[in-house]
């Protein structure tokens, strides 16, 4: 699947849940299905800054794609990020930087969010985009 097709699944999916409950359930749920990061990837280079709680990620590059691997100590920043990762794994460089981050608001996550959640949000699409330009360069 694309990645505007990933989105698309997702506010589906989000518009059919009744109340932000029901929603934070989810994301909690998406958290609980992220696999385990390794430990040693766990480092201060791979943390996120600006995130309330400790959030890392890491990426690597095969065939032209990145892929994603992250963790939180935080359950709520988990599944955050791990809706994230759902998105972006896997994708070619050039969709990820192509990538419109607009479905986070369709998602209603911006009105949900703390203020100090909503910065840990967008210091996680950042740093997906930051790998991606990362990648890019070295190819």
């Amino acid at each position: 699947m694309t990645i505007a097709e990933k989105q698309a699944e997702l506010i589906s999916d989000f518009d059919f849940l009744e109340d932000w409950e029901q929603k934070y359930e989810y994301l909690i749920d998406l958290g609980k299905g992220l696999p385990a990061m390794d430990a040693q990837d766990k480092t201060e280079d791979n943390l996120i800054r600006g995130c309330q709680s400790q959030v890392w990620m890491a990426a690597s590059l095969k065939d032209g794609k990145v892929h994603y691997k992250a963790d939180s100590d935080g359950i709520l920043p988990k599944g955050i990020v791990a809706l994230l990762v759902s998105i972006f794994d896997g994708q070619p460089i050039k969709d990820i930087l192509d990538a419109d981050f607009d479905f986070i608001e369709k998602l209603g996550l911006k009105e949900f969010l703390s203020p100090s959640r909503a910065n840990g949000l967008l210091a996680m699409t950042k740093q997906i985009k930051f790998y991606a330009l990362a990648f890019q360069v070295k190819s």
